[in-house]
């Protein structure tokens, strides 16, 4: 999903745009995943049919935006951590919480196909990306099943909510790969 286009409409207008640079996975094999112990009501799109958004929130203060994917009734969804947008502050989406705000993202969200509905869609955005720019590590906010390396982000995006240790912001240049039209 890295190098991915969101897009947010709101009355058939496009209101914002990013490239997904940051995310973290989630599988119902290990504990941090939402649907570890059960199906319930409120986990439930998770356990869908993949590319449904999945929308919760988080402590009952941000929402979380999440993409539902391998398979219909197998807990698992990548959840979608930072946008990097053209012509604004970097780091205005970066994290999940600053994203669902910038990108308007509440409950109303859940459950609908992202690549069939007329809110919010992801596409591919053909921005070619090689394996040693993306960063794969342990993913963050979490307690349990904080050893997999279950996060990855583009290196040369300053809009990555949280860096690896050593990993050195890039210099602003870097920005005008990540262009879109």
């Amino acid at each position: 999903m890295i190098g991915c286009l969101i897009v947010r409409k709101r009355n058939g207008i496009k209101i914002q745009k990013g490239i997904i640079v940051e995310t973290e996975a989630y599988s119902q094999e290990e504990e941090a995943c939402h649907g570890f112990n059960k199906k319930t009501k409120a986990n439930h799109t998770l356990f869908g049919e993949p590319g449904l958004f999945y929308v919760y929130r988080s402590y009952g203060i941000h929402y979380c935006l999440n993409l539902v994917t391998d398979k219909n009734n197998f807990a698992s969804g990548v959840l979608i951590r930072s946008v990097f947008i053209s012509q604004e502050e970097e780091r205005v989406a970066s994290g999940p919480g600053l994203l669902t705000k910038k990108f308007q993202v509440d409950r109303k969200l859940n459950s609908l196909k992202s690549y069939d509905n007329n809110f919010l869609k992801i596409f591919n955005c053909n921005i070619d990306i090689d394996n040693e720019e993306l960063v794969q590590t342990t993913r963050i906010g979490i307690s349990k099943a904080v050893d997999l390396k279950w996060r990855w982000y583009l290196r040369r995006s300053r809009s990555v909510s949280k860096r690896v240790k050593g990993d050195k912001t890039p210099k602003l240049q870097n920005l005008k790969t990540l262009k879109f039209k």
